[in-house]
């Protein structure tokens, strides 16, 4: 009775049209896809197909995938943890060309990765489709600060920000006209409440202060290759593009790109203050993600910033239980996020641990190491994407 039950379900779905079976099969998460194409040719087929590709694109949001990065950086086969089965995921090697190319920026279901070199390439990790960008313009010789990726359907943009405070400019890739525009100068916004000759002082020298546990620290803010040029790109109500960045001492630099203008955000603890801090993006907004230590103790809190104030909030924080492990550990943390959910490597000499955390109901989890034919491996960042089959690159 099971297996003509069985044989009368299969005779259904070979029924449907390919519409309608292209439709169906767009809802389900890019890792069951993948898994059903074993099923039949037919199904399989769906990969390259250009209405499958328009049905994929319809559907508004997936689930976010975290490209994991070690500290060889793509010495290895990348590895996703997926977030919609909480699983660790292998994906195919990237071509020989760009093996020592680093991610540095995502947007949708694109990565943006640079090398040494100075070079760019823009791909899709999941049907592994990859183009190389012009080099930058030989005029442009000031030393990158931020990296941005911006996409939507086939068009995508690369934004660099270079130079140095207060002297900053942004250079953008066209992938329509397959060229870099012009580089542009950034004015310090005129009602920022930034004081410019202390804040000059700041970023042109190293500073150096007694932490808490008698260590000598530099006030430099020193960052992985993966997140060196890490940014958040977001637009506001009146469409005004904001490129965030953390300057070398850790404040936060909003840049407008369209109005040409830059500010810098008021900092959430004292100067010389022992902490690690990151930025990421949530529902449309800039937050900042901070580990701090106070009392023998550690807490790990991420903040937004709140327009009517003019201030921080509090958005969510990780449990005493489990940031308390930090304490005296000096640990880096390197974070992600795609739409409410974020990830958390947390790396130090002792320790080597991975959270996710739900923005909005402020739910935290510990998941497991990275381990593969008995041998594990540790990844110092992640940036997060959505594994979006049809994200082209032509």
């Amino acid at each position: 009775m099971a297996s003509k039950r069985k044989f009368e379900e299969e005779t259904q779905i070979d029924h449907l049209s390919q519409d309608v079976l292209e439709t169906l099969l767009s809802f389900l998460p890019t890792s069951f896809f993948f898994r059903l194409t074993s099923v039949c040719k037919r199904w399989k087929s769906t990969t390259d197909s250009a209405t499958f590709h328009r049905a994929c694109s319809r559907v508004p949001a997936r689930e976010p995938w975290f490209y994991m990065v070690d500290s060889g950086c793509q010495s290895q086969s990348p590895v996703v943890f997926d977030s919609s089965e909480n699983k660790w995921r292998s994906l195919l090697q990237v071509k020989e060309v760009y093996s020592d190319f680093v991610p540095v920026a995502t947007s949708q279901g694109l990565i943006c990765f640079h090398c040494r070199a100075g070079e760019f390439s823009v791909g899709n990790p999941v049907n592994q489709s990859f183009r190389r960008l012009n080099p930058l313009p030989p005029d442009t010789k000031s030393p990158i600060r931020a990296v941005a990726l911006m996409s939507k359907d086939e068009f995508f943009r690369v934004i660099v920000v270079s130079g140095e405070l207060p002297k900053l400019t942004f250079i953008e890739y066209n992938s329509f006209a397959d060229q870099w525009g012009t580089e542009t100068s950034l004015t310090t916004e005129a009602n920022n409440s930034l004081e410019t000759d202390e804040r000059d002082e700041m970023e042109n020298c190293t500073q150096y202060f007694l932490s808490k546990r008698g260590d000598v620290v530099s006030a430099d803010f020193q960052r992985s290759p993966p997140k060196q040029y890490s940014s958040i790109l977001t637009i506001e109500d009146n469409q005004d593009e904001i490129l965030h960045f953390l300057s070398s001492s850790g404040s936060v630099i909003a840049c407008n790109l369209t109005r040409k203008v830059f500010s810098v955000y008021p900092t959430l603890l004292p100067e010389f203050s022992d902490y690690s801090i990151d930025l990421i993006e949530s529902s449309g907004r800039i937050h900042v993600v901070l580990l701090s230590e106070f009392l023998e103790t550690a807490s790990l809190r991420v903040w937004c910033w709140d327009h009517s104030t003019a201030n921080w909030r509090q958005t969510a924080a990780m449990p005493p239980a489990m940031s308390h492990e930090f304490s005296g550990k000096k640990v880096d943390i390197n974070c992600t996020a795609t739409n409410r959910k974020m990830l958390v490597c947390a790396n130090s000499a002792e320790m080597c641990r991975y959270y996710t955390c739900d923005l909005q109901s402020n739910q935290w989890d510990e998941f497991p190491a990275f381990h593969k034919d008995g041998v594990s491996r540790e990844f110092v960042s992640a940036l997060s994407f959505e594994p979006r089959i049809e994200a082209s690159i032509s």
